[in-house]
């Protein structure tokens, strides 16, 4: 049985989702369309690799989680320390 480093899994998809963000920004920019965290989760999820753990506990999935921290990442919250 694998074990999982749930704490660089959790880097992980922040920086993931940090990327996702930035791109979809300068996408906004660009084309002057304003786009939803939804676009944002979708983008991280095409991108991940099809083995990517999804959580096997708790109650919010995978996208539930993205789009927390994409939420928190537009916000500044998840810099805030």
């Amino acid at each position: 049985m694998t074990t999982i480093d749930y704490g660089a899994l959790a880097v992980d998809l922040l920086r993931r989702t940090e990327a996702a963000v930035e791109a979809v920004a300068h996408l906004a920019v660009d084309t002057g369309i304003t786009f939803k965290i939804d676009d944002i989760v979708q983008r991280v999820e095409d991108e991940l690799p099809d083995d990517y753990p999804s959580p096997t506990t708790g109650n919010q999935s995978r996208r539930d989680v993205v789009a927390e921290m994409a939420r928190d990442i537009l916000s500044g919250e998840a810099y805030d320390d």
